[in-house]
């Protein structure tokens, strides 16, 4: 199906069923049909149709998803913008993905070119009454009906049709623009109902961000596509996380290894009633399976551990909601997608062996936007390569043991050193730097720093970290900066990033 008609599809099934709930609404599925079709008026109004670019620098909030669903019904994409992004990243995503239209918070100035609507930009009191009922008599308000009825939209269905833009970080430290079409996304959303078995009495909770593919694809779009419902949490907070399960009473959410460790971590006095949740999806990270195994004796409910990568719409491998589970493992493929473990070569390698990671799939993006290269390099006759090294054991499930991608992943968030690196070279005072990623016990990577001097100069860490607040994003920035003489090199001149961790796990540096 396409998702530009799933809202009428919804509101015709059952008017008065709950659809997606926030902090301050609650919206039935003919209220959220009556939402996105105001939401699409205005965008057209604007001069949004197919093949544009909206973008959404937003919280968590119902209204994300109503604009996901208007941009769709013109035929348009939506390219999700981290809130927390610097102005100066905000505007190279809106510049890189040609967006028309950004859409932010109420409190939040404009950046770049785009043309800026706030929240309460977007009203939609006038249009949901006028759908609702002819006004009281008068020729203003006659035309406006009048226009609104025979502007009864159909929704655009192109499977083509890019739907979705996710920007995340390469090796060459320029965020890239994945595009997913229509056709992925109905792909995983389909193998994420089979896969997790989501059905219409099923509740999701979503707790990670809407500008992250997993929280748009599965934490929103699976669910409501299998008729459940969703309730959309605000900022993480594990202490008031329980109440809010005790009080929405999901079936199911979606998080990231940090979240469990805080849950984990949580006083031994308290004890949730979580009976109505089946399951939890981890993944974005590795976790232990001390962790997995010490959270389900606690909560009384299954971690269930998942991979994937924005370029494969958010899901590769699961281990089964029912049926073994594998602590340590990814798990298995979706169905519907297939794995491979592959040699420097491209050659398949035997069972036990690791290698890198290759995936196929009606799943697999279509590529990275501007950048055929960068996407000839990454997908090979069909199959994604994820630069990520594991095993596949006799039953197929996959086991991760590295990144050949120089990557950090803190809290589940993805950190290429090459951005951090740009930005510190960018100051006078530093010749070469390298940034690496140290193990931490609450964040699992953290980002540290190593600087070298030019010649007769002397750096200022403050200074220096002074700089990274102003151009990197809060999570990106280096937790220390560390100057040394010399960064190490390896025998063709290249920064060795081995030995430098090596030699941070020995002397743990300050800055």
């Amino acid at each position: 199906m396409n998702f530009a008609s799933l809202p009428d599809r919804r509101a015709e099934l059952d008017p008065q069923g709950p659809a997606v709930a926030d902090r301050s609404q609650s919206l039935t599925n003919i209220q959220l049909l009556d939402r996105v079709r105001a939401a699409a008026q205005h965008l057209a109004q604007l001069g949004i149709g197919p093949g544009d670019v909206v973008a959404l620098r937003l919280q968590n909030r119902a209204e994300f998803v109503v604009l996901l669903f208007a941009a769709w019904r013109l035929g348009a994409t939506i390219t999700p913008v981290n809130p927390s992004l610097t102005d100066i990243e905000v505007v190279r995503q809106l510049d890189d993905s040609g967006a028309r239209l950004l859409v932010v918070e109420n409190d939040v100035p404009a950046v770049g070119n785009a043309v800026t609507l706030t929240v309460g930009d977007v009203s939609t009191d006038v249009v949901r009454w006028a759908f609702a009922e002819r006004p009281p008599s008068s020729s203003a308000l006659d035309r406006l009906y009048d226009a609104l009825v025979e502007w009864e939209q159909t929704p655009q269905v192109d499977s083509s049709a890019l739907a979705l833009l996710i920007y995340t970080s390469g090796t060459t430290g320029v965020p890239k623009g994945v595009m997913l079409d229509h056709a992925n996304i109905d792909a995983m959303t389909a193998m994420g109902i089979q896969g997790l078995q989501i059905g219409p009495d099923d509740r999701g909770l979503l707790i990670l961000p809407l500008f992250h593919v997993n929280g748009i694809v599965v934490s929103i779009l699976t669910p409501l596509l299998a008729g459940a419902s969703v309730v959309i949490a605000g900022r993480f907070d594990p202490r008031s996380f329980f109440a809010l399960v005790e009080r929405e009473r999901p079936t199911f959410f979606s998080g990231v290894p940090t979240i469990y460790s805080m849950l984990a971590a949580l006083p031994a006095d308290v004890r949730p009633d979580t009976s109505s949740l089946r399951f939890a999806i981890c993944g974005a990270a590795p976790a232990s399976a001390e962790l997995l195994t010490r959270f389900e004796d606690r909560f009384s409910f299954p971690l269930i551990e998942g991979y994937g990568l924005s370029e494969g719409t958010c899901g590769t491998t699961i281990n089964p909601v029912a049926g073994l589970r594998r602590a340590g493992t990814v798990g298995l493929p979706f169905p519907g997608q297939e794995i491979r473990i592959v040699d420097d070569s491209g050659a398949e390698v035997e069972t036990g062996v690791d290698g890198e990671l290759v995936v196929r799939g009606p799943n697999v993006m279509r590529g990275y936007l501007g950048r055929p290269e960068e996407t000839a390099r990454v997908i090979v006759d069909g199959w994604l390569h994820t630069g990520d090294v594991g095993h596949v054991d006799t039953d197929g499930y996959l086991t991760l043991v590295g990144r050949s991608k120089d990557m950090i992943i803190r809290g589940g968030e993805n950190i290429y050193p090459k951005e951090i690196e740009d930005v510190l070279v960018g100051d006078s005072s530093v010749l070469e730097a390298a940034v690496i990623g140290v193990p931490d016990e609450k964040w699992g990577e953290i980002v540290v720093a190593y600087v070298q001097p030019r010649p007769g100069s002397r750096i200022d860490p403050t200074e220096l970290k002074a700089t990274c607040a102003r151009q990197l994003t809060p999570y990106k920035r280096p937790t220390s900066i560390v100057v040394v003489d010399a960064i190490p090199k390896n025998a063709v001149g290249k920064i060795d990033k081995v030995s430098l961790r090596a030699s941070h796990v020995r002397t743990p540096a300050r800055s």
